[in-house]
C-alpha cells in the first residue's frame, strides 16, 4: 500500500523533473545554439565529424552510437536508467521538432553569438544536470559519463568535459580539413 504509493510518487516526480530538464535543454539547443551555428558537442558532434569525413548522413552514426551506448547502459546501469534516458531523448526530440516547426525565424541574439553560446550552455547544462539528479540522462556521452562515474570517483561533469574537449578538438581538425578540401 503505502510503500508502493511512495515509490510511484517518487517515479512521477523523477519523470516531471526530467521533463523540466529536457525543456531547458531543448530551449538552449533550439533557441540559442542552433540558430547561431554554435558547434554541438557529444554525439551530435561525433556525427558531424563522421559526416564531414565520410559524407555519411548524421542520423546514421547518431542512432548506431546511441543504440550501442543504451545497450551498454542497460547491462551496466540497469533498466531504470535506460527507461529514463529513452524518455528524456523522446522529450528532447518532440520539443525540437515542435520548436523547428513553430519558432520559424525567431533567432534570439542572432548577431551576438557569444551571448547565445553562453545562454545556450546555461540552459543545456541546467537541463542535463536536472536529468542526472533524478537518475536519467540525455543519452550519448552522458551514458559514458554515468558508466565511468559508477566505477571511478570522477564527477559526471568532468567526464563530459573531457569527452567534449576531445570531440570539439576533432571537430576543429575535421572542419579545417574540410575547409582545405573546398579551397
Amino acid at each position: 500500500g503505502d510503500v508502493y504509493k511512495r515509490q510511484l510518487w517518487k517515479s512521477v516526480q523523477d519523470y516531471v523533473m526530467i521533463a523540466i530538464g529536457m525543456i531547458s535543454y531543448a530551449i538552449g539547443w533550439n533557441v540559442f545554439l542552433l540558430p547561431t551555428n554554435v558547434t554541438a558537442s557529444g554525439l551530435p558532434g561525433i556525427s558531424s565529424i563522421i559526416y564531414w569525413a565520410t559524407g555519411c548522413p548524421v542520423q546514421i552514426p547518431y542512432f548506431i552510437a546511441n543504440a550501442t551506448l543504451l545497450i551498454c547502459a542497460f547491462k551496466i546501469l540497469g533498466a531504470k536508467f535506460c527507461v529514463k534516458t529513452v524518455y528524456a531523448v523522446i522529450v528532447v526530440t518532440v520539443l525540437t521538432s515542435f520548436f523547428s516547426s513553430h519558432l520559424g525565424d525567431i533567432h534570439l541574439l542572432e548577431n551576438q553569438p557569444l551571448w547565445a553560446a553562453f545562454l545556450g550552455a546555461v540552459f543545456c547544462g541546467c537541463g542535463i544536470g536536472l536529468g542526472f539528479s533524478v537518475g536519467g540522462s540525455t543519452g550519448g556521452t552522458d551514458i559514458i559519463a554515468a558508466i565511468v562515474n559508477k566505477y571511478r570517483d570522477i564527477s559526471l561533469g568532468r567526464v563530459i568535459m573531457i569527452c567534449d574537449i576531445f570531440i570539439i578538438s576533432c571537430l576543429l581538425y575535421t572542419s579545417d580539413a574540410a575547409d582545405d578540401l573546398t579551397r
